[in-house]
């Protein structure tokens, strides 16, 4: 895929997630905002267009340890690994880190009075995810499952109480661009989880796990917003549904 000024960034990713790392370092938003064109991008952060292009290519060039191939997978594997990689991620690590940052109101919150909307964002946002990952696990993804096996045995599909899969997607789209607000709070609140000098091991294993949250959530969003959900709308758009 040749990357041009006209590509958008989602697309970027979605072909080769390597390419993340480089959006990530000149903090542009591939996941939430990948409609985006690299004319756009390059123009709002002020970004010549022919360096951030070298870098990605350079980026997609580059031997990747463990790079998989996320846009080939069919649509019932990559629900399966939304929800055992990055679903599961969330549910272990949500409790952990909630937490560390109440106790770090506990101990730190007269010096770095900061740490309480940190506190209430997380806690916010874990409460909004659980809630979205409960919809994508017992109504959405099993609806996309459903018409993947209906397409293979040329069934039809029976409507759902959300209508078309389409007006799923906004609906989500609008709850990931929420989370990636949140997120951004956070980090310009920590500083870019940057703890202070006089911080304990707790609150630099706090920052530290808050750091890999938002990424593991950025390439979570990322493989629904630009992968999953462009598929299951194009797989919707195969076959009418049953009235």
């Amino acid at each position: 895929m040749k990357i041009t000024s006209k590509t958008t960034i989602g697309e970027i990713a979605a072909n080769d997630f390597r390419t993340a790392a480089i959006f990530t370092k000149y903090n542009i938003d591939f996941c939430c905002k990948g409609h985006r064109t690299i004319e756009e991008v390059c123009k709002k952060r002020d970004i010549p267009e022919a360096v951030l292009i070298e870098k990605l290519e350079e980026a997609k060039t580059q031997a990747a340890n463990q790079s998989f191939d996320y846009k080939s997978w069919p649509l019932d594997l990559l629900t399966d690994y939304i929800i055992k990689t990055h679903h599961r991620y969330i549910k272990e690590k949500t409790p952990v880190l909630l937490q560390y940052l109440h106790k770090l109101c506990n101990v730190y919150g007269e010096t770095f009075p900061e740490l309480f909307e940190i506190y209430k964002i997380f806690k916010a946002s874990s409460l909004d995810l659980e809630e979205h990952m409960e919809k994508e696990e017992r109504v959405m993804f099993p609806f996309i499952i459903q018409m993947k096996r209906a397409q293979s045995k040329g069934f039809s599909v029976e409507t759902t109480p959300f209508g078309s899969i389409e007006n799923q997607v906004i609906m989500m789209k609008e709850e990931h661009a929420a989370e990636g607000q949140r997120f951004r709070k956070i980090a310009a609140l920590t500083n870019n989880y940057v703890p202070p000098a006089e911080a304990c091991n707790t609150y630099k294993a706090a920052f530290s796990m808050l750091e890999d949250f938002e990424m593991n959530l950025h390439k979570h969003i990322h493989m629904e917003n630009n992968i999953l959900f462009s598929k299951a709308i194009m797989l919707e758009k195969n076959f009418e549904q049953v009235p």
